[in-house]
């Protein structure tokens, strides 16, 4: 039986860091035989009630069918000021609406992110582990990928050159994917 795997970065640069690791991620799943879709979170509007009153824009719309189809969720996320990113908050806000239709609830999830700081995004990743709860995401909660000091960790062409945290990542997501797998049955 073939998971199918959702990919999203909370952060909008081209270059990100948060970025690059997905990428990394994304090309380990599909290595391994998955099929793994990546999703760009910045089609999505910032949230207000007064869009979301009139109907919900396609880009969200394509969002929450994504989630939808999907079986696990690799989700790459930064962190802005020790939380989570505003980005992040706003797709996750926007995928929940209108109240009741949450395609989040009983997916799997795996959280991973790296920054150039010194503890990569320990504490941002606190803030969204929070939100997945909320949402009713089974997230894998160990191993942690927690690049840090990112922007000596890719080579010049993106690739995860750190064997720790390659060894970190792809344990994730075997974790994620086993899980997915006995969701699915």
């Amino acid at each position: 039986m073939s998971i199918k795997i959702l990919a999203f970065a909370g952060s909008l640069r081209k270059d990100s860091l948060n970025k690059k690791l997905l990428a990394n991620a994304s090309a380990y799943a599909r290595a391994q035989g998955f099929e793994v879709e990546v999703f760009d979170l910045g089609e999505i509007p910032v949230y207000n009630q007064d869009i979301e009153d009139t109907g919900l824009p396609q880009s969200v719309i394509r969002f929450k069918t994504a989630i939808q189809g999907a079986d696990l969720l690799m989700i790459s996320a930064p962190e802005y000021n020790h939380g989570i990113s505003g980005v992040l908050k706003n797709a996750i806000d926007w995928a929940t609406r209108p109240d009741g239709d949450n395609p989040f609830s009983g997916k799997v999830g795996i959280l991973m992110g790296a920054s150039d700081g010194r503890f990569g995004t320990a504490r941002g990743q606190i803030d969204v582990r929070k939100l997945l709860v909320a949402v009713d995401l089974l997230t894998i909660p160990q191993p942690y990928v927690y690049v840090a000091e990112g922007d000596k960790q890719f080579d010049a062409e993106g690739n995860l050159i750190n064997e720790k945290n390659k060894a970190s990542l792809e344990k994730l997501i075997a974790r994620g994917i086993a899980v997915a797998e006995k969701l699915k049955n």
